[in-house]
């Protein structure tokens, strides 16, 4: 840590206060609400918070959410999700926030909100959230430890400066981000008008509504091949000795439109990998898991860019299949499946009552009744989707390569490493 900076305990600077909570019954209405998930996904409030709930007048008063507030995911399952930073950088009228997070008020001014927000997801900070952490079925910080945790800080100035270089690079991974999911948005849209725009009753198609040539069909008539994934073993063992990346279900939103996802690596027999390794145009489709609110059926496009990130080393899971459609139909079945899913048409075809839950693939493939153009009504709109998706992984190698310098620059601005008194902003 560079000698000339200041350093001070958080409750010389901050107000500590817990968040607020509520029985399950009390959500869906009311004030917005700031959630844990949202202080962990973000290092910034979004500019509206999307979840409700029922508050008094004074519970709004006692719980509000102001500019330059920090809030501190405050007890949670690991380490890792524990005191995860989110900085409010307006105020947020009527707003509240979770009972899972401590809001931290500022005394003062001699903190920049922006330097606070990286500031707390540094490894210098994690290091002693880490060492000074309770933990017992769940990790947690109270506000005696809190009070104890340290803040290191250069001149205001300086830290506005340490606050625009991260700033900025977060801001371009965050305009890339928006953008994927905009040309995502308009190939649905585009896919919707072209395919599905034939009657005014969703699902209610008939011979009559439809283009000439077309039919009324199954997704099995346009399916050349359903594969199965694999597990195999998390370390070499007998003749699991090919290393893959696995696709999990829980890899698939990330994959999807934002980064190339830290997935898990597996061991497989090298029979397996022939068989089962993904390849290009091929469709990933999850089949358990899955929640109350979640249906299974999220699904994934392989493309020859995302198959270049792991050297075509990849599979997924046995929880997911891998669909080849016939010649053309490739992502016409991505989007028909994704159009599907966001209808939550997929609920309909789930078993299993308890624990994970199981999507009906056969059923649902042989018998849920689609459109099938004629290929070359498909032929535009597969060039598109080629230029999109080119468009949305060059996006995407650029997120992963602005996310690894600031990966490398945040503990060298925050220890002070790297002098940015001669940088001018």
């Amino acid at each position: 840590m560079n000698k000339m900076w200041n350093e001070k305990k958080l409750d010389e600077i901050y107000d500590f206060s817990s968040g607020l909570s509520k029985p399950a019954d009390d959500f869906g209405y009311g004030f917005p609400f700031l959630s844990f998930k949202t202080i962990f996904n973000n290092y910034f409030l979004p500019e509206t918070l999307d979840e409700l709930v029922n508050s008094t007048e004074e519970e709004k008063e006692k719980f509000s959410i102001k500019k330059g507030d920090v809030f501190l995911t405050r007890t949670s399952e690991t380490l890792n999700e524990l005191a995860m930073s989110c900085v409010a950088l307006k105020e947020y009228p009527n707003a509240t926030f979770n009972g899972f997070t401590k809001r931290l008020r500022p005394k003062s001014n001699i903190i920049h909100p922006v330097y606070a927000a990286f500031y707390f997801r540094s490894p210098i900070f994690r290091k002693y959230v880490n060492s000074m952490a309770t933990m017992t079925t769940r990790a947690s910080l109270n506000n005696n430890i809190l009070s104890k945790l340290p803040i290191f800080f250069p001149s205001y100035e300086n830290q506005k400066k340490i606050a625009n270089i991260l700033f900025q690079l977060t801001l371009k991974i965050k305009n890339n981000k928006k953008i994927n999911h905009n040309l995502y948005h308009i190939l649905m849209d585009l896919f919707i008008k072209n395919y599905l725009n034939f009657n005014e009753n969703e699902f209610s198609n008939s011979i009559e509504t439809i283009p000439k040539l077309w039919n009324i069909g199954h997704f099995n008539d346009i399916i050349k091949e359903v594969i199965a994934g694999d597990w195999g073993k998390s370390e070499i063992e007998g003749n699991y000795t090919k290393k893959t990346f696995c696709i999990r279900g829980a890899d698939i939103p990330d994959l999807k439109e934002n980064f190339v996802s830290t997935i898990p690596i597996r061991y497989i027999l090298q029979k397996n990998f022939n068989k089962k390794h993904l390849i290009e145009n091929s469709v990933v489709i999850e089949i358990s898991g899955g929640s109350p609110s979640q249906s299974t059926g999220r699904t994934l496009f392989i493309t020859n860019n995302l198959l270049n990130q792991y050297n075509h080393d990849l599979i997924c899971t046995n929880f997911c299949k891998s669909i080849l459609a016939e010649e053309e139909y490739s992502y016409f079945v991505y989007f028909y499946l994704n159009y599907l899913y966001d209808r939550n048409v997929m609920f309909a075809y789930e078993n299993g009552t308890t624990g994970i839950k199981n999507f009906d693939f056969k059923s649902f493939f042989n018998n849920f009744p689609i459109i099938i153009p004629v290929k070359e009504e498909l032929v535009t709109f597969n060039k598109i989707c080629e230029l999109f998706f080119d468009k949305i992984y060059k996006n995407i190698d650029e997120m992963n390569k602005l996310s690894h310098i600031k990966n490398i620059l945040l503990p060298k601005l925050m220890s002070g490493e790297i002098d940015v008194s001669n940088i001018k902003i």
